[in-house]
């Protein structure tokens, strides 16, 4: 795939949508929030050539589908046990980075692997043990319920990179970037709350250098990500 061609692409469907008011990444929330911005995204996506899928490119999109509907599920039960308005916003973003994968589900004609709306369940056994062993681990405290957050994003952001770096086929390469972006956000916005009650991460996932350029660092607020080679 010419990837020149690709980004110069994306980016004139940027410009059809200029002007756009897209949401500002506030209230611990940090990935596409908004109708606007999905739209955005589609049209972004629909700018960017198909190209056959590899079979780790399929597996990939079925994975963080359900990985970023586990979060979702996660942060809703711990909004449900603690009220903490940080883990309602960011299950909200997370459910627009389900949407964001099943753009591209969509596109490629996989099937969904497991309904939106049926909490707590999952395809991926891995997934289904860790929904459980999370959800138990954050009800534990308000601080384990943070960690457990913290925990999700730095995972997520993990297997975001892996993902971007097995594909070549430049609209995942974006969904997927865009996402991390977004986990990045929620990463620090865990953190913050996790320093107001004098606690503190430690990622297991990624780096902890990668982890502190990610929290010493303001929230990327900006408006989506068209280049599929994009680093952090």
């Amino acid at each position: 795939m010419n990837r020149f061609r690709s980004i110069v692409i994306a980016g004139l469907a940027m410009l059809i949508i200029a002007g756009t008011a897209w949401a500002q990444q506030g209230n611990g929330q940090g990935g596409p929030g908004s109708g606007n911005e999905m739209a955005g995204m589609d049209v972004v996506i629909q700018g960017i050539p198909s190209a056959p899928l590899s079979a780790a490119e399929r597996a990939g999109l079925i994975y963080m589908y359900e990985e970023e509907k586990l979060a979702r599920d996660v942060y809703n039960a711990l909004y449900d046990k603690w009220k903490l308005p940080v883990f309602r916003n960011i299950a909200s973003s997370e459910e627009t980075h389900m949407e964001s994968i099943a753009l591209l589900l969509d596109r490629y004609g996989i099937p969904y692997p497991v309904r939106a709306d049926a909490i707590g369940v999952f395809t991926d056994p891995a997934l289904k043990k860790l929904y459980a062993d999370l959800t138990a681990a954050g009800k534990k405290s308000l601080a384990a319920g943070l960690n457990t957050g913290a925990l999700i994003e730095d995972l997520d952001i993990y297997d975001l990179l892996k993902r971007i770096a097995e594909s070549d086929n430049d609209d995942i390469r974006v969904v997927y970037q865009n996402l991390a972006k977004g986990s990045r956000n929620h990463l620090r916005s865990f953190a913050g709350q996790l320093a107001r009650y004098n606690a503190a991460f430690a990622p297991s996932y990624i780096t902890r250098d990668y982890f502190n350029r990610i929290v010493g660092s303001p929230r990327e607020t900006a408006s989506l990500i068209t280049d599929p080679a994009y680093v952090f």
